[in-house]
Formats: C-alpha cells, structure tokens, sequence
C-alpha cells in the first residue's frame, strides 16, 4: 500500500456550494493559482453542467493549471458528462468525478430506484466517462448510511467498468472514526478488484468529525482524501484542508504517510479563500484561526518562552505564519512581559521594569489585548516622567452639545505640594490647558496638537503629542491612554516640565 496520501481539494466545487460562497469564473481562477502553488494533487474546479458560470471557471482553470490533475463533477447521466468532458479538454490532466447515491434513503425517496438500477447507471457512467478520459472517479453519495454489502458490489463493478478511484463519502456527517474506519478496512477486505484503484473518502462536518473520519480513513487504507480551504462547504462544511495535511504531518509517527503539499502555502491559501468568499476565519479555528499560534496566559508564555514545543504542536513558519504570538493581556505574566520590552529595544532598570508591569496590568485591565505601540506609548510616557516637575493628579471634565467646557484639574507640585484649579475653555481640552498654564504659571504658546489611535479597535489606545514654545525654545510633548483628554493633559505637562527643566 502506497504511503502517499492524494490531497484532492474540492474547494471551487463543494466548497462552493456553501450558501453565499459563490465565485465568479476569475475568482475561480485566482483560487486555482493558490491550489497550484499550494501543491494539491487534485483540484476539483467545479460542477460543469451546473451554469454557464460554471462551465467557464472549469473550462479556464483546465486551460491554466498545468500541474495538477484537474477534475469536474458529473452525475450519472449523459449529460453530466459530455459538459464535464467538454470543459476539461484543454487541461493536460483531467479527470471525470461521477457519482450516484447508494443509501436506502436516497434510493427510496430521492432516486426511487432499486439496487441493480443503481448499478446499472454508475456502470455506465464510468464507460462513459472513460471514453474521455483514463482518469476517472465514481463516488457513492451517503456510502456511510449505505449498506456495505451492497457498497462491495457497486465498487467491485464501477471498478471493472474502469474507474481509477471510488469514493467513499460520508454526505452528511452520519459517521463516528471508528465506525467509519471499520467501513474502509471492509472495503478493501471485501472488493476483490480494490487494488485496481485508490480508495478515496469526503467527509462533511455536521458533527464537527470530517477531519476525525478522514483521518480514521488513512489509517484504515484511504490514499485519497477529499477536502477544502478552511473547512468550506453546504452546511457545516467539509474536512478541512489545513487540519487533515497538518494531522498527517505532525503525526507522521501514526500514519506513516505523506502528502505532497507545500505547508508553507496553507495561510495564503486561508486568507485568500477567506477574502473571496467573504466568509471569516473563526479566530479558534485549528491550524490557520488568529488565535491559533497565540498564547495570553502567564503560564504558557513562560512555558514558550522556554521551550516552544512545550505548547505548540506545530511551528506557524510550517504553514506560512510567521512566528507564535505572545498576546499581552491581563492574563499575562512578567515574563513575557519582559521579553516583549526588549524585543521593542527598551533596556529598563528592575525598578523601572516593575513600575512599567504594574502600568501594563492596569492598562490591561481597561484593554482586551495590548499591543506593541501601546507598550511603546507606555513605557516612553514612563521614562519622560523622570524628568518631571508636575504631575496630574486628577482630572474631571464637563462638555456637552449647549455646555460651556469646564475641567477640573489637581496637581502635584516638585515639592509635594497638591494645586487645584478649574477653568472653562472652547472645547474639554482647552478647558484642560487653560487650567494647567494658571496652576503652574506657565507662560507659552502651543504651536502644534496631534492626536492618534496607535492601536485597533474601540479600546484603542490614543496618543497625544504636542509642541509648546516659550522664550524661543520649544518642546514637545507626548502622551497615550485611552482616554484622549487624560493624554491631551499629560502630553501638555509632558512639554511643560521639558521646557521648566531645560530652563533649570
């Protein structure tokens, strides 16, 4: 048996076929150029006969796409195939992908037809589609609700009649693995010409198995697993692409098999299929989430910090990441903490270090996530405070559409001494200043005010830098927090303590 596993992606067809995933025919493509250089064995480009839509994407992608097998669905009937033939013939390595339902139910209620019928149509299919190609697959649509006795006979014939893979899908998420792996080791133990053709499996995810079963499936004989980008497909998706090469990859020492996938691909190809179909990548979500190589609490970091393997499975530069991230939070503890510091070139003393940590847990507090300009903002407001001669202490401020801008604002002097003033101004800010210049008897202009969000998001952290000029010098000023009026204050003490020290 083969220790090679055929990664067949049916992204453009299945995984099309989710509700509001629809592609255009260059979307299609653009898809396609990602499989390429993702290194699938298979891409499935779509349902020819579907639409005229359809047709052309296939049609484009077989003219493109030169080193994958390329395939197209049909049904068993004439019809079917002659559209897939006619779309597939530019393409250097075709195949026809048909199929028919097996299961009592579909038989009974959708097909109403009875067992040697449906024998009869998938042989035929296959005859047919040989005549256009020697690469032909047949699939038995809901196999894991089908008798098997009666799935031996239809593979043991389909293979007889030519088709060089069958299938084995379990359509509606029906399977547990190891109900589903005992059907694949029945299959090859019972279809006597089974060795003619690759055993093959697509496996949907109604309850959250598709990647279990598929895996079940390799170790049970499938050399063929059917899949998508990011688990895309009708209702609760396919297997997923990234989970079933990353299972197969980092445990090796299970499956013995391997793919020929390029790892290094799996996030462009996520983000990409992400974009064009505009369905989000849940940040959970194995493998390729946002929070898939993130790591908030204290514990883990360490552990990280220490030994990358002690929490991760998998290196993110494997599939195209980058680096793990270290998400600073209020579950965060020092070390990270620090590393993250010196990461970002600061070089603080144990005393200036604790004073920044306790800084970081309060912003934490008010942040869901802290950033790197953030840490930068905090710990640049820190080190300009050493040179400080007044501090803030308190600010209150009121404002409001028919308000007259009113702040309230209590310092803290060089020697200890607590001053408090309030003042009306235009707006809250000016208001803020106004306060300030009486409280410590400055006597300058402000030439410059900038405000900033240096982070994403509601909670973003906002930063204030301001230039102020007095008896021919000038300084500026710089502060951050979320709240803009608290940063517009300090940012403004922050220039005026730099002129009074430069002045000392």
């Amino acid at each position: 048996m083969s220790d090679r596993v055929i990664i067949f992606d049916t992204t453009l067809r299945d995984g099309e076929q989710c509700p509001g995933a629809s592609l255009n025919p260059q979307q299609k493509l653009e898809v396609a150029r990602q499989l390429d250089r993702l290194k699938v064995d298979v891409i499935e480009a779509g349902f020819a006969v579907s639409s005229p839509g359809d047709f052309e994407g296939v049609n484009r992608i077989a003219r493109e796409i030169k080193g994958r097998v390329i395939a197209s669905l049909a049904r068993s009937v004439p019809k079917d195939i002659e559209a897939a033939s006619k779309a597939l013939k530019p393409a250097k390595r075709r195949r026809i992908h048909t199929f028919v339902a097996t299961s009592e139910i579909h038989m009974k209620y959708k097909l109403r037809k009875a067992e040697e019928e449906i024998v009869r149509l998938a042989v035929a299919a296959v005859k047919l589609a040989r005549k256009y190609t020697d690469d032909v697959e047949f699939s038995a649509e809901d196999a894991a609700r089908s008798r098997p006795e009666f799935l031996y006979r239809v593979y043991e014939a389909v293979i007889a009649a030519g088709a060089t893979t069958v299938n084995v899908p379990d359509t509606v998420g029906w399977a547990v693995p190891t109900q589903f792996g005992q059907l694949i080791r029945g299959i090859r133990e019972n279809v006597p010409n089974i060795r003619k053709a690759v055993i093959s499996v697509h496996c949907h995810n109604d309850l959250g198995l598709s990647t279990a079963n598929s895996l079940a499936a390799v170790l049970n004989g499938a050399r063929q697993v059917e899949c998508t980008i990011n688990g895309l497909g009708e209702r609760a998706g396919n297997a997923s692409l990234e989970e079933v090469v990353m299972g197969l990859k980092v445990r090796k020492d299970l499956f013995k098999v391997q793919t020929g996938v390029d790892t290094t691909e799996i996030y462009k190809s996520s983000r990409l299929v992400s974009k064009l179909t505009g369905f989000l990548v849940q940040p959970n979500k194995a493998v390729v989430g946002s929070n898939a190589f993130a790591h908030e609490s204290g514990i883990h970091q360490h552990g990280v910090l220490m030994h990358r393997k002690t929490y991760e499975i998998m290196h993110p530069k494997e599939i195209g990441w980058g680096e793990s991230k270290l998400v600073l939070g209020k579950h965060s503890g020092r070390h990270a903490f620090v590393e993250r510091l010196k990461g970002l070139g600061f070089r603080l003393n144990d005393q200036q270090m604790e004073e920044a940590f306790e800084r970081f847990k309060v912003l934490a507090d008010r942040k869901k996530e802290v950033f790197d300009d953030d840490l930068s903002a905090l710990v640049e407001d820190q080190i300009s405070e050493a040179v400080k001669r007044f501090s803030l202490v308190y600010l209150h401020v009121t404002s409001g559409t028919g308000v007259v801008p009113t702040a309230t604002v209590r310092l803290k002097n060089p020697e200890g001494k607590t001053l408090q003033g309030a003042a009306s101004g235009d707006g809250p800010v000016d208001a803020c200043y106004n306060v300030i210049d009486r409280l410590v008897g400055f006597k300058g202009k402000l030439t410059d005010y900038i405000i900033q969000s240096v982070t994403s998001g509601k909670d973003a952290l906002g930063e204030v830098t301001v230039k102020l000029s007095s008896n021919g010098r000038v300084e500026h000023g710089r502060a951050a927090s979320t709240d803009i009026i608290e940063a517009s204050s300090k940012a403004y003490l922050n220039a005026i303590n730099r002129l009074l020290f430069a002045k000392r």
